[in-house]
């Protein structure tokens, strides 16, 4: 993207920067701050984005990481205490201070049948597939990515999701990965609400590269049109894998991890290039 795109972003991240004390800077990790890798263990952010994560939680009012992965898991990944975490689509919120995971509750009744649908429908020849299972509390995912015949072990995976349909329990595909998850109502769109209750933030930016940020991005303006926030911007992280959709709902896109630390670098600064 060329002039238009830098100066629509210059123009949605004003609003923070002429109030930061009461903006709230949400992100979400894997393809945004942390590079996508072959195998999810091994995803971490560069040190140079995480010293600039660290400026903007000082300055701004509210900084948070919004996850698919567990809570715990994902703060680990970013090594840093003093941000919010919101884990599992929404389901968990890990705040900054030392405290426990806080899952959802009507989430938590049916983390028993989510672990009781993985374990009686996992087979072997998901094993020789190379499909991996991760045990993410009340949601199972399945990931292919890297796995020798990648076609073949999705056309698996969607097996796995009839399956679980069948049961009533819920599906979401992502980036080469499905989750099965409680059938209630869980994205990542439904944490960001809950993270800013009560808090008095007037301004937030979300940033995100997969389907599962648009929930985000609509729960943001859904808050700006009840008065709740005065100003949202959404932005995206595009990628050799960007999904259909996530540039037309964005209002800028910046050129992965490396656009994005260039984006918190913007947010500490009057007006440094931003890679969009």
């Amino acid at each position: 993207m060329g002039v238009t795109a830098q100066a629509t972003l210059a123009q949605a991240l004003a609003p923070l920067r002429a109030q930061p004390g009461a903006a709230a800077v949400l992100l979400d990790v894997d393809g945004t701050l942390a590079p996508i890798v072959r195998h999810a263990d091994d995803a971490a952010v560069p040190e140079p984005t995480r010293a600039q994560l660290i400026g903007v939680a000082k300055r701004y009012g509210l900084v948070a990481c919004v996850s698919g992965r567990e809570a715990a898991i994902a703060r680990r990944i970013v090594s840093l205490g003093s941000i919010a975490y919101v884990g599992n689509h929404g389901a968990e919120m890990l705040l900054p201070g030392g405290g426990g995971v806080e899952l959802d509750p009507e989430v938590a009744t049916w983390a028993p049948r989510v672990h009781a649908f993985a374990r009686e429908t996992w087979t072997g020849e998901l094993d020789r597939l190379r499909v991996r299972r991760e045990d993410k509390n009340a949601i199972a995912a399945y990931h292919w990515r890297g796995a020798p015949d990648e076609a073949t072990a999705e056309q698996a995976a969607r097996g796995l999701a009839e399956a679980a349909e069948k049961r009533g329990l819920a599906v979401h595909f992502g980036r080469k990965v499905l989750e099965v998850r409680p059938p209630v109502p869980l994205d990542k769109g439904r944490g960001v609400v809950r993270l800013l209750a009560d808090r008095p933030i007037r301004a937030a930016l979300y940033v995100g590269d997969d389907l599962t940020d648009l929930d985000a991005f609509a729960s943001l303006r859904g808050l700006v049109e009840e008065g709740r926030l005065d100003t949202a911007a959404c932005v995206g992280v595009a990628s050799d894998e960007t999904p259909d959709g996530l540039a037309e709902a964005a209002d800028a896109m910046v050129d992965g991890p490396l656009g994005v630390r260039a984006l918190l670098e913007a947010l500490l600064h009057t007006s440094p290039e931003i890679r969009t």
